[in-house]
């Protein structure tokens, strides 16, 4: 049983993961790479990740460069910059395609930081739903009688521990975003 619960903690752990990917998309004060990942392209006829057409680096703390490995993606990588949720204009030049990160402002910061506290709660629920199943999981191993109630009850507060863990380092993740994203 004790695999099951480990089967669960490793399912909790991916919602983490998914979060601290989503968070990485986040600008704080300084340009990174990880900014653009989010982003899909229209190449080739399907959408694929930025990180599939080109290259993206980040030479100066307000400036990213992505250098296109197609240059008849130019256009189409420009685009969907464009049209991201990241509020910034991309520049072409030949086969880069620069992105000047403007300064964030008070009401963008805070807008930041209202969409990570979504984020976090996203992943919050997919924990928690994460641990919903579990405990189905114990109730039915108990109905069928393949656990006694006190093994199932034990479980069941095993199910939980592991659920606030995975809260609370939900939690943790999001107020040192918030925090990076408004220092000034």
């Amino acid at each position: 049983m004790t695999a099951h619960l480990q089967e669960f903690s490793s399912r909790m752990q991916t919602a983490i993961d998914a979060l601290i990917r989503e968070l990485s998309g986040l600008r704080a004060g300084r340009a990174s790479v990880n900014l653009l990942d989010p982003i899909k392209v229209d190449a080739y006829g399907s959408f694929m990740p930025l990180s599939q057409v080109g290259t993206v680096t980040a030479p100066e703390p307000r400036l990213l460069v992505v250098q296109v490995w197609d240059k008849g993606m130019v256009k189409a990588v420009e685009k969907a910059i464009r049209e991201s949720s990241l509020g910034v204009s991309p520049s072409a030049d030949g086969q880069l395609v620069r992105v000047v990160l403007p300064d964030l402002n008070e009401e963008r910061r805070q807008e930041l930081a209202k969409l990570v506290s979504k984020y976090a709660e996203e992943a919050k629920i997919n924990v928690r739903n994460i641990r919903r199943e579990g405990n189905d999981m114990i109730k039915k191993l108990e109905k069928d009688k393949e656990v006694s109630e006190d093994d199932a009850h034990r479980l069941t507060d095993e199910m939980q521990k592991i659920t606030d863990d995975h809260i609370k380092k939900i939690d943790t993740l999001a107020a040192t975003k918030q925090k990076d994203i408004m220092q000034v």
